[in-house]
């Protein structure tokens, strides 16, 4: 039996829609990993970028279960010594930054290296309901008729 490894050539993407309204941060960014890496199809191959390009909208609507909301802290360097920074997701929101907390509980489940960022490259959040690749025409996913825990 012969390993299956698709072409560059044979990928063919569409483009998916994630309303995240009421939605689990958590189960939004592992089926949205999953639809950036391609996993959900049956053709994958982990060396290649065989994923779909993926719209999430309402980013401003995420729900965090427990006390993630004020508890979880996001650090981040800036590079000069004692310059450890931290934020949490309640602060992210009133700064208009949800859509950050989602890219990075994406960006967490995803390889890091280059594949991995031009795979997150396909992924476009957006705070409210507008966004600009309607062109593209959409196949919409409705993630709370996946699995009844994926929304509040």
């Amino acid at each position: 039996m012969k390993s299956f490894s698709i072409k560059k050539e044979a990928i063919k993407k569409q483009w998916i829609l994630i309303d995240a309204k009421d939605a689990v941060l958590g189960r939004l960014a592992v089926i949205s990993a999953n639809i950036l890496r391609g996993k959900n199809k049956p053709e994958y191959t982990p060396n290649q970028d065989c994923g779909d390009n993926l719209i999430i909208i309402n980013s401003d609507k995420i729900h965090l279960k427990g006390k993630k909301a004020s508890n979880k802290i996001y650090y981040r360097h800036t590079g000069f010594p004692g310059g450890i920074k931290q934020t949490t997701p309640n602060k992210m929101i009133e700064k208009n930054k949800s859509d950050e907390i989602i890219k990075l509980a994406i960006k967490r489940m995803i390889p890091s290296g280059p594949l991995g960022r031009k795979q997150l490259s396909n992924c476009k959040i957006f705070r409210d309901s507008n966004h600009k690749h309607e062109a593209q025409n959409p196949k919409t996913i409705d993630i709370s008729t996946l699995n009844r825990k994926n929304t509040i």
